[in-house]
């Protein structure tokens, strides 16, 4: 019998990121030596105060179902962040903690979106964002943005896609792909437009030059997607929030309790200790990536790769390859084939990248420079 696919699901394209890293799992299995340079996750241990919240939770019986919203303790110490941090002041009411950001993303678009209903986003962007906007019945309207500007989007381009349907624009500082932060004057900017702004800041407290805003600093009629996965290693814990405007909490929450019930009880234990406890160990962990940022984008560029702007947060760098080969994905299968690194297509994140590779500095140093010393010796032997 042959089961029907929806067009729904047809729609969302496969995330490439993670099909060269199941490639380059197939190749280790085969027993290949790799270096993943491919994907955003932390080489760092979870903290220990994190391991040890947690525990004891676990130890004192915290596996049972949770507020819809999230702990109080927990989405109360978000709002001692958010006023600490950037001078922000929430409400614990407008704190909707989840298993990670994707699923409050899943359920913000769902909430502001009717079908055929536009988004702003820009390209390139995180390679999920378009599905999960036509997932939710809406329409992803692209922003082709410049390198000297850092692939952000420009208030004045994005003025000119604002239609009737148009619902919001999404923005991502620290960024992924590039890695590039919106400036104070930028971000107000931005927020001066007649739309509502979705700032995903899953990268804070990953900046390492300039100063690291919070649209709700600019705008109240914003949503914020934040978590625990980057800054504090958490990835697998699957911890994120949103903030949201009152206005739309309520029929968040009804969505969230239908589909996704609570986030896991004694992992928010784990989120209030991060918060709490771990501000140290992100200095630490930023301080290393900050140092292998500076020798990455040096190597890059000394291969003849460029690196037309430096990127200043998150853990990524988006080198322009278009010389070499201007189909990145064919280009990212080929170094890993031959050399055994794992870097992503910078297609993945959109036509915008398309020619680009996006190296992730999120291994040991001395891996970082075992690898290009193989893409550099590949490179050499292409002739590129």
């Amino acid at each position: 019998m042959q089961i029907p696919i929806s067009n729904r699901a047809k729609q969302v394209e496969p995330f490439l990121a993670m099909e060269l890293m199941e490639r380059a799992k197939e190749l280790e299995a085969e027993g290949r030596d790799i270096t993943y340079l491919c994907l955003g996750e932390p080489d760092f241990s979870t903290p220990p105060a994190i391991l040890a919240a947690t525990g004891q939770a676990l130890a004192e019986g915290a596996t049972s179902y949770t507020h819809s919203l999230g702990l109080l303790e927990l989405r109360q110490e978000i709002c001692r962040h958010y006023l600490d941090y950037y001078g922000v002041e929430i409400v614990p009411e407008q704190v909707i903690v989840s298993s990670g950001t994707s699923p409050l993303m899943l359920l913000l678009f769902s909430t502001i979106l009717d079908e055929g209903d536009e988004l702003i986003l820009s390209d390139p962007g995180y390679a999920c964002y378009p599905g999960f906007v036509k997932f939710s019945g809406g329409k992803p309207v692209l922003l082709q943005t410049d390198a000297k500007d850092g692939f952000q989007p420009r208030p004045d381009q994005v003025q000119a896609l604002i239609s009737e349907k148009t619902r919001g624009l999404l923005i991502n500082s620290p960024s992924n792909p590039a890695g590039s932060i919106l400036s104070s004057r930028e971000m107000q900017a931005l927020a001066d437009l007649p739309v509502p702004i979705i700032s995903d800041e899953i990268y804070h407290g990953l900046t390492y030059q300039g100063d690291e805003r919070c649209i709700l600093e600019f705008t109240q009629d914003a949503f914020v997607l934040g978590g625990f996965s980057k800054a504090y290693a958490m990835t697998g814990w699957r911890l994120g929030y949103l903030i949201a405007p009152l206005s739309c909490v309520r029929a968040l929450q009804t969505l969230h309790q239908n589909f996704l019930i609570c986030a896991n009880h004694f992992v928010q234990h784990g989120g209030i200790a991060a918060l709490q406890q771990c501000q140290d160990d992100v200095a630490a962990m930023r301080n290393v990536y900050d140092k292998r940022r500076k020798e990455l984008v040096a190597r890059l560029r000394n291969l003849g790769l460029g690196v037309h702007f430096e990127p200043k947060g998150a853990f990524y760098v988006l080198a322009d390859a278009r010389h070499i080969d201007k189909n990145s994905q064919r280009l990212a299968l080929d170094i890993l084939e031959k050399t055994g690194v794992a870097v992503t297509p910078g297609v993945d994140f959109g036509q915008g990248a398309e020619g680009y590779l996006r190296f992730s500095y999120t291994r040991p140093f001395d891996e970082i420079v075992t690898a290009l010393e193989k893409i550099g010796v590949y490179l050499r032997q292409r002739g590129g």
